[in-house]
Parts: structure tokens; C-alpha cells; sequence
């Protein structure tokens, strides 16, 4: 979710920094802006991969499907591990910048997002998996080129993100208590509808803070944030997109 912006350089506890207060040697530079860019896409692409293997993995070979989809405590576990370490990485700004904790806290957790991808996907058919795959990776090209191209400032609608992502979660835990008691196909697939768009348009607010040309942007130095937020908004793309359109 956004947060308040901080200056780059500084002790805030947050990454994202408005244009405000900083200088033509910092904020202003290009060539670190443009290394922090490349530096928060090379990370981005290298968890990608691992999780398409994983996925891929989960979805070819049997053994493990029937692994997965019998051990549901390990599907908990890695849970418990994503959501613990994503708390710390987005609250925590030592763990966050310090090197070699930050990449080793971010693999974890790419780890375990990917056991649950994966273990989500092995429930749904071969051709469902990499459908999803394809039209989650035209998405976030669109999504790029979009934020390349447009005038809109997502940045500047930090508020309206923010009630997006708290609506998006109750809805999310009512939905859950919902369908525990009673299956109802149209209810979930209209939430796996509502919550890939808002992480569509969560994307296009990360990928324009990231890029640092917009009111808002994320320091230099949280290349381990940007690629942990840019990394959760396409696996969640992909997730409700497969819950969306996927078979069994």
C-alpha cells in the first residue's frame, strides 16, 4: 500500500519519496535513476523466471501435483513465511537496504511466493496455466508502455490506492469466510475480476514510482522494494487471472 514519502538519503523508514528536497546530484541525476531502473528489472526478471519454473514444474509433473494438493500444511507454511517476510521488507528499512540480508530475504520470499503460485496453478489445467501466463505478460507490457506514455500521475492518488488496497482485503476476508461455508461460482469469479484489475492499476502505480518521473517516487536506494512491490502485483495479475478463466 502507498505511504508516506520521505527524502532520499535520509533516515524515514519509508522508500517512497516525493520530488521535494532533493538535489540535482541526487533526485534529479539520471544515470542513478536509470541505474536503479535497470537494477529493480534485472531482480524483477530473475524472480519471474523462478516462479514460471516453479509453476511450470507444478503444473507438468504429477508426483508433485499430488504432493502439493495433499499437503496443504506446506501451502500454509509458505504463507506464514511470505507474509512475515513481506511485513518485514515493507516495514522494516534495515532489513530492507542492508546488503546481503535484503537479497536474501527477498529469495525467501520469492520462494515462497512461488510454492504458492504454484500449488495454485497445479489445481488448474495445462492450458489454462500458460493462457493465464500469456495474458498476464500482455498486461504488464501494456501497463509499462502505458505509464511511459500517459499524463496521469497514479502517484498523486495515494489515498485512492490506499482505500483500494483496505477495500480489497476485507472484501477479500468476507469473500473467504463466504466460500468456506458455501461454494458460490459467481462470487468468487467476481472477486478474482474486481481484484485483477485493482492490482493492474496497483501495478501502474508501482511502475510509475519506480520510473521516478511522477509526484511521487521510490528512492534509489529500495531497488529490494521496488522489485518485492512491482514482483507481488504481477503474481497476484496472474493468480486471479487463472481463477478468473482458468479449468480445472
Amino acid at each position: 500500500l502507498p505511504h508516506v514519502a520521505g527524502p532520499y538519503g535520509s533516515s524515514t523508514t519509508n522508500p517512497e519519496a516525493g520530488n521535494e528536497g532533493f538535489t540535482a546530484s541526487s533526485w534529479d541525476d539520471c544515470k542513478v535513476r536509470h541505474a536503479f531502473i535497470r537494477k529493480v528489472y534485472m531482480i524483477l526478471t530473475v524472480q519471474l523466471f523462478v516462479t514460471f519454473g516453479i509453476v511450470s514444474i507444478f503444473t507438468f509433473s504429477e508426483p508433485v501435483q499430488k504432493f502439493v494438493q495433499e499437503n496443504s500444511a506446506v501451502y500454509w507454511a509458505a504463507y506464514g513465511v511470505f507474509f512475515v517476510i513481506y511485513l518485514v521488507l515493507v516495514c522494516c528499512e534495515g532489513p530492507r537496504r542492508k546488503f546481503p540480508w535484503n537479497v536474501i530475504l527477498l529469495a525467501v520470499f520469492t520462494l515462497a511466493m512461488s510454492y504458492l503460485t504454484g500449488t495454485i496453478a497445479s489445481f488448474y489445467s495445462t492450458k489454462s496455466v500458460f493462457l493465464c501466463i500469456g495474458i498476464t505478460a500482455l498486461v504488464c507490457l501494456g501497463v509499462t508502455i502505458f505509464c511511459f506514455q500517459t499524463k496521469v500521475d497514479f502517484t498523486s492518488c495515494r489515498g485512492l490506492f490506499c482505500a483500494l488496497g483496505i477495500g480489497l482485503f476485507v472484501s477479500g476476508i468476507v469473500v473467504t469466510i463466504t466460500l468456506s461455508f458455501k461454494y458460490i461460482p459467481w462470487l468468487h469469479m467476481l472477486y478474482s475480476a474486481i481484484a485483477a484489475i485493482v492490482f493492474t492499476l496497483f501495478l501502474a502505480y508501482d511502475t510509475q514510482l519506480v520510473l521516478g518521473n511522477r509526484k511521487h517516487s521510490i528512492s534509489p536506494e529500495e531497488y529490494v522494494y521496488g522489485a518485492l512491490r512491482l514482483y507481488t502485483d504481477i503474481t497476484q495479475i496472474f493468480i486471479n487471472l487463472l481463477q478468473l478463466f482458468g479449468s480445472r
